[in-house]
């Protein structure tokens, strides 16, 4: 299989124009004559079901909540990303680009990042007109912050909440698309195949969560927009119910999963309490624009942070990375508070947790500014720990929070399966090994409001499409198919409960495909996940029937993708040896404990191809060319 990127040609900040020029267009009156059908309502999913209806196609919209609203997008508080240089810093769309790039560790492609840094102005723009409460300076303008990674301020935000009010408009602008009857929305639906026909993907096989109906829906072309696969380490800042499922059907069905291993695990999580937690919380990055992370200079000080005095508080970040200081890329910043922790400087119960102090911005601005900015990030923290961040420090640890991985998709946001398009962190395509900060909104709404309505008219003016109905053979057999597994997991009757596999399948993952990587561990990782699948299709215990609300048929299903998902992300973290970004193999590292890559023979990006159940998936390669930012070893010095 050859991978056709469709890079067009030409210099890189005219690419997308000449691109969006010579691609064709669909006669406004002919736009009615298609169906998209779009799966997914978080920032990406809403933004392009609710741009495709606008510009007069036909959308049918799935959730499996009961609401956009719940979509995962909201859980994103921090900010979103644009060089508009509101504040004279030097900021561009070249430098946006660059600090991409760079950030990913020279993991992604050079074309889509520079695309995505030149629709980002556009994606604020609109935001502002669906009247998202972006943080104002005194005079009037949107105010910016700095997130890791950066050295300008680009971040736009509203407190902290930037997610919700983001999701809050594109829901809007769903939910007029509703109400003129152009989406057609679907809630409390479970994507469980995509329907090939003719080699198009023209369908879905979905199952009615209330109800327990399979039922199909048809189309001419369908968006994948499901969010990451997080989750599949049990423990991460992910919404639980955020799962791998429809991504993982369109890969067994033929579409390439690429860079499986890009993991991204987040420094500003609150630490782990017990082992019976099912979730993290993530605190936003943005609070390292103020707060000062350290650990006590001496190891195991079980002093309150307070009596603990100045001199003898090392902030490490600051030490290390005099440039960057608290504002490194969230993979270095995880694995400095590893590091600190490993070597006995942790602090709280756990000693698995770093400091995170506000007390020297209160003392430089305020309380009452701190609290304008990330009041509610505080009463979060207050909630959950019952400690007060205003006057005792944070405790932080690293959690897994985001994935670069996904399906593979090229520059028209195209699966290898003609008409399966993936946008927003369901693909894999703009943050290469490491995802900077307030980029995943940037990427979700420029994928769902300015690339994918372009890109997919291109293929539906181009493309002929023979009738699909409810009776090709393609759409039994996907039902068929559905229905049988669905039987199969009922049947077992065994004696655990899906969540205990699922436990177990994160803290195989954790030890071994976590925060640091080896030989040995991925080895052992592979070979314990196999044998847990093995385990799970005979002692599994799904209570419940088919035909009704079963929650627990639900979770068991996604659980057998995230077993089948996680040893595919182990095999490609032991293939791939190098360390890049949030990929560390700890035989791959520099004499300063950072990242070493190996471009000459790594520089690419790692496309999986399912080659039949029980069979080992084989890899594509899809060669990165570096034209305008060439390689170095990162430092944030």
């Amino acid at each position: 299989m050859t991978l056709d990127a469709k890079i067009p040609s030409g210099p890189i900040e005219k690419k997308w124009d000449a691109h969006r020029f010579n691609m064709k267009l669909v006669n406004p009156a002919n736009k009615r004559k298609y169906t998209i059908i779009v799966v997914g309502t978080g920032l990406a999913g809403a933004s392009a079901a609710a741009s495709l209806a606008e510009l007069g196609y036909n959308v049918i919209s799935l959730c499996y909540h009961e609401s956009p609203r719940r979509a995962h997008s909201i859980a994103a508080q921090g900010g979103i990303n644009a060089p508009k240089n509101y504040t004279n810093d030097g900021d561009s769309v070249y430098r946006l680009f660059y600090d991409t790039v760079k950030g990913g560790d020279y993991r992604a492609r050079e074309a889509n990042v520079y695309r995505l840094a030149q629709v980002s102005g556009n994606v604020i723009d609109q935001c502002v007109a669906q009247g998202v409460p972006f943080g104002r300076e005194y005079g009037g303008m949107l105010d910016n912050r700095s997130f890791g990674g950066a050295q300008v301020s680009r971040t736009f935000y509203a407190r902290g909440q930037t997610g919700q009010q983001l999701l809050l408009g594109a829901y809007s602008a769903l939910a007029r698309q509703i109400n003129t009857g152009k989406v057609k929305y679907y809630a409390r639906r479970d994507m469980l195949d995509v329907i090939i026909a003719d080699g198009q993907a023209r369908g879905i096989v979905a199952r009615n969560l209330v109800t327990g109906e399979l039922e199909t829906y048809l189309g001419n072309a369908v968006v994948l927009a499901t969010g990451g696969y997080g989750n599949v380490f049990y423990l991460s800042t992910n919404a639980k119910a955020s799962n791998a499922t429809a991504i993982w059907r369109a890969y067994k069905r033929g579409a390439l999963f690429a860079n499986p291993c890009f993991t991204q695990i987040h420094p500003t999580c609150i630490p782990q309490a017990g082992d019976f937690q099912s979730k993290l919380t993530l605190m936003s990055e943005s609070l390292r624009n103020d707060g000062r992370i350290w650990v006590p200079k001496k190891k195991g000080d079980t002093r309150n942070p307070a009596d603990i005095p100045e001199d003898e508080r090392d902030y490490y970040l600051e030490r290390l990375y005099p440039s960057f200081g608290n504002l490194v890329p969230r993979d270095v910043a995880s694995r400095r508070a590893k590091d600190m922790c490993d070597k006995g400087y942790g602090v709280g119960p756990t000693k698995l947790a770093v400091y995170l102090d506000f007390a020297d911005a209160i003392k430089r601005t305020s309380k009452e500014s701190i609290a304008e900015k990330y009041g509610n990030l505080f009463d979060m923290y207050h909630e959950i720990t019952a400690e007060d961040p205003y006057k005792t420090p944070m405790r932080i640890y690293p959690a897994v929070h985001y994935t670069m991985g996904g399906l593979w998709v090229d520059y028209n946001l195209m699966s290898n399966v003609p008409g399966l398009y993936v946008i927003g962190e369901a693909n894999f395509s703009d943050h290469g090994a490491n995802r900077l900060g307030a980029s995943a909104l940037m990427q979700g709404l420029a994928d769902g409001y300015f690339i994918l309505p372009y890109t997919i008219g291109d293929y539906l003016a181009t493309t002929q499409f023979k009738a699909v109905p409810d009776a090709h053979p393609a759409v039994a057999e996907a039902r068929g198919a559905t229905q049988d597994r669905i039987a199969r997991l009922l049947a077992i009757k065994g004696k655990r409960t899906p969540d205990d596999f699922h436990k177990a399948l994160g803290q195989i993952m954790w030890n071994n495909v976590g925060m640091g990587r080896n030989e040995k561990g991925l080895q052992e990782a592979m070979k314990q996940i196999a044998a847990l699948r093995e385990e799970f299709w005979k002692d599994v215990n799904v209570v419940g029937t088919a035909g009704d609300l079963n929650a627990e048929l639900e979770r068991a299903g996604r659980i057998a993708d995230f077993l089948e998902l996680g040893e595919l992300l182990a095999r490609d973290a032991h293939y791939r040896e190098e360390s890049c970004g949030g990929h560390f193999r700890e035989e791959h590292q520099t004499d300063e404990g950072e990242a070493q890559r190996n471009d000459k023979k790594f520089s690419y990006v790692a496309a999986w191809e399912h080659a039949g159940d029980g069979k080992e998936p084989k890899l594509h390669k899809e060669q990165l060319e570096f034209e305008y930012v060439k390689p170095s070893q990162r430092s944030y010095k």
